[in-house]
């Protein structure tokens, strides 16, 4: 009975000693950790078994659903005692008033969550659109991820938001993968690392939360875990070089969040079919205890269809917490979840020690985020305040800095349209905005494709592949009367081709008789804008593929062309601060 009593001693005070949260302010005094402890104990020890169990669970807030869900969620926060909610779509002023209600109704501050990898525009249309990871990716200057990301995290304390679920740290070696390819840094490891650090830098040094993700690697996978339950078939050796090498060095750098996804990946988990967010051997055993991270697991989105149409509501979340999960994210079951930790807790299945490790994390994370004493947003001009020329600025500069020129064999660029130029506009998706800012500095004429055959002989022909860029996931592949408008074109004319959408659109296009070929990545007004600067001379083009596209194309290529026509004086200057 006495052994019994020792090593339940020593269970509590192993527990209590290694209690800690990955992230934490920087130039934090012992004082203050002394205080955020306090906080810690206090709260948890005032809190009922249920009020902890409830800590682990995190649900969804939609504004642009009926007041039926608003009432559901409503109820779950007041009766289940949840730890936080991710805000969905829409309104950002009904969201900040119902995080208001919710958060005076807690007795424990709520951590507000959002996917947020590229602003908050991924979840409020209202708010201005930051690039994508992939055209982050093609920047040389990480300082300016940095940049974006504190801007980012401003925007998130407007809301009243403390955690981002981003950045992405998968590696997208998979051209075809549906559900990352541009929310991806890129195909190599190392520009993944850097810019997923200056991401995350930006916003924990800005007291938000960040969340490296998708545990153990999405990035080569051809399935869609929303729908169903990816395979990543790579032996141990590659995993370690490829998809588990962004996490390991990213780890010891203060992140204070991993989110594990849906994967089904045999050389991690040896009973088939069980996805790694619900995996012992891979969130415990290699996470926790091999990489030894200590900061905040969480479960990728529980509704997915990749987990949601394996497990019932509940027996999936007691799974998640089993494995060693954190917090249950986008949870369909709280009360039911809740029941079956509890028993099997009961059961001796899960020990109460790792409900007192998690909560505490959690409300050690709470704490450095200033969540102790939380204070209520106003939603007065909060669109204004989420869209304005400050984040146009920011946005510019970084679309500036992605442009990545691949070939300019006949030295086309920067335009020089002596007589006229001419512009031929491909694809889905508007091109007027791009039209009016080359017209602003130069004489071009659009043409459509049935018309190329008026253009003179040895012209200057501007081809634009104009993408949708509406979701992060539409198809990137241009069509073949797109490819043959090109072939047609280049055959007797000086083309400059641009690519307003991914790189990867280059995969199956044949460019070696095309003279100069530019990849904008995107195709909206602010990237536009900038590729009409550049293209007129007037900044720098630098970027660097972030992706290895065919055999001819890979990561790392980009010609350097600096803006003759304007003095240094006239360039976007980038903050330093890391």
């Amino acid at each position: 009975m006495k052994k019994v009593a020792f090593n339940l001693l020593f269970i509590v005070l192993f527990i209590s000693s290694e209690i800690s949260a990955q992230y934490q302010p920087k130039n934090i005094s012992q004082t203050d950790l002394k205080k955020a402890n306090q906080w810690v104990d206090k709260t948890y020890n005032s809190l009922s078994q249920d009020e902890k169990l409830g800590q682990l669970f995190i649900v969804a807030l939609y504004t642009n659903k009926d007041e039926n869900h608003i009432n559901q969620v409503r109820n779950i926060v007041a009766n289940d005692k949840i730890g936080g909610l991710i805000l969905m779509q829409d309104n950002a002023a009904r969201e900040i008033n119902l995080v208001n209600e919710f958060q005076q109704k807690s007795k424990v501050p709520l951590m507000i969550g959002m996917d947020a990898e590229w602003g908050l525009y991924q979840r409020i249309a209202a708010a201005h659109k930051f690039p994508w990871a992939m055209t982050l990716g093609a920047i040389q200057d990480k300082n300016l991820i940095y940049q974006m990301a504190s801007k980012i995290a401003e925007d998130c304390k407007r809301m009243g938001i403390n955690w981002d679920f981003a950045p992405v740290v998968d590696v997208n070696t998979n051209p075809n993968n549906p559900i990352i390819g541009n929310r991806s840094f890129g195909s190599e490891v190392d520009n993944v690392i850097s810019s997923a650090l200056s991401y995350s830098n930006g916003l924990q040094n800005n007291n938000i939360l960040a969340a490296i993700k998708h545990f153990p690697g999405h990035g080569d996978t051809s399935t869609d875990s929303h729908l169903d339950l990816p395979v990543v078939p790579h032996d141990i050796e590659r995993l370690n070089s490829v998809e588990l090498a962004p996490f390991k060095a990213l780890m010891n750098k203060g992140i204070g969040g991993v989110m594990v996804a849906h994967l089904y990946v045999p050389s991690l988990e040896p009973q088939k079919g069980i996805p790694a967010s619900v995996s012992k051997n891979i969130i415990t055993d290699l996470l926790k205890e091999k990489l030894g991270y200590k900061g905040l697991i969480i479960t990728d989105a529980l509704n997915m269809g990749a987990v949601a149409n394996k497990y019932k509501p509940g027996e999936l979340d007691a799974l998640a917490f089993k494995a060693g999960n954190d917090i249950m994210l986008f949870s369909q079951g709280v009360s039911e979840g809740k029941k079956l930790i509890q028993k099997a807790i009961d059961n001796g299945e899960i020990p109460q020690a790792r409900v007192e490790e998690s909560v505490k994390k959690i409300l050690l994370t709470k704490y450095f985020l200033g969540l102790n004493q939380y204070t209520p947003k106003n939603p007065e001009n909060v669109n204004d305040d989420l869209n304005n020329d400050s984040h146009k600025k920011i946005v510019q500069n970084l679309y500036s800095n992605a442009l990545t020129l691949i070939k300019d064999e006949r030295k086309l660029l920067p335009l020089n349209c002596k007589t006229t130029c001419y512009y031929v506009p491909l694809e889905e998706a508007p091109y007027q905005t791009f039209l009016d800012q080359l017209n602003l500095n130069s004489t071009v004429i659009i043409k459509k494709p049935s018309e190329i055959n008026t253009i003179p002989a040895n012209s200057t022909v501007i081809v634009g592949f104009h993408k949708d860029n509406s979701t992060a996931y539409k198809p990137y592949k241009v069509s073949t009367e797109s490819k043959k408008v090109l072939a047609d074109l280049a055959k007797n004319q000086n083309v400059i081709l641009n690519v307003f959408g991914s790189a990867y659109a280059l995969k199956d296009t044949d460019i070696s008789k095309v003279s100069t070929v530019l990849v904008s990545y995107e195709n909206n007004d602010d990237s536009m804008i900038a590729t009409a600067n550049a293209i007129n001379g007037k900044t720098k083009i630098w970027g660097k593929l972030p992706v290895s596209v065919n055999d001819q194309l890979k990561a790392g290529m980009g010609i350097t062309l600096e803006a003759p026509q304007y003095s240094k004086s006239t360039e976007f200057t980038t903050s330093k601060e890391q």
